[in-house]
């Protein structure tokens, strides 16, 4: 089986020093901007009390009725 090439050869060794798996290593060594997020998402702070509840709801999180603004995010976040 053919392994793919790494492209940043040093970035890949100190991701796995750091306890990185080999293929996401090897997935932030070959991308172009490895330290530049995606997504247009606003961040969990700017959103409602509402909106966390919901995105609580789609990723099946339990005990999110009882949870408060800062458990949702520590939850979502954590998930």
């Amino acid at each position: 089986m053919d392994l793919p090439s790494i492209k940043n050869e040093n970035r890949y060794e100190a991701l796995r020093d750091k306890g990185y798996s080999k293929e996401k290593s090897a997935r932030i060594a070959n991308s172009s901007h490895p330290g530049k997020k995606g997504g247009k998402a606003k961040p969990y702070e700017e959103r409602t009390k509402e909106e966390l509840y919901e995105q609580a709801k789609n990723v099946a999180i339990e005990g999110r009725s009882k949870m408060s603004k800062l458990e949702l995010i520590h939850a979502l976040r954590n998930n």
